[in-house]
């Protein structure tokens, strides 16, 4: 069976680290586009990166999608390596690092790893890692939805035909 294909760009920024945090996320597929973002108080960088790639893995299961070919574009080479390798052995191991001492954000960790598990049963992942500020254009915007957020601003978000998507 040909699977379907979705992108997925998410990013997550902080100002203060920590301090006033906000994550972007865009998905395409089947010729929509749908944004979603949100701000947040007090959070570091990193959980704004892994925040945007648990909504976009809760979104995901709420849909049940079944039959894609889900690439994740993100810029963090944290949340991708963690997601793809480091998060097995922390699982193994009682979720502690090589060093022994416990992994920081594991409820994040695990609101990725949980729903990706079951739908991993249905559909292929694959996560690229994308270079940040390079000027590909969903990249860019999915950074200035996290930035807006994270700077307290109302971020207008997009929902529908790609076609009638301007950034």
């Amino acid at each position: 069976m040909k699977l379907k294909k979705m992108k997925i760009y998410t990013d997550g920024s902080s100002l203060g680290n920590p301090g006033k945090g906000g994550w972007g996320i865009i998905f395409i597929s089947n010729g929509k586009i749908l944004e979603m973002g949100k701000k947040y108080e007090d959070v570091t960088n990193n959980q704004m990166e892994l925040m945007a790639v648990k909504i976009a893995m809760e979104t995901l299961a709420k849909k049940n999608v079944e039959n894609y070919e889900i690439e994740f574009m993100i810029d963090s080479k944290y949340v991708i390596d963690g997601t793809e390798k480091w998060i097995y052995g922390w699982i193994k191991n009682g979720w502690k690092k090589s060093d022994k001492k416990p992994v920081l954000n594991k409820e994040l960790w695990e609101g990725i790893y949980n729903p990706k598990k079951i739908l991993e049963e249905k559909n292929k992942f694959i996560f690229t890692h994308v270079k940040a500020h390079n000027g590909e254009e969903f990249n860019e915007r999915v950074d200035d939805i996290a930035r807006g957020f994270a700077e307290g601003g109302d971020v207008e978000l997009f929902n529908g035909l790609k076609e009638n998507y301007l950034i």
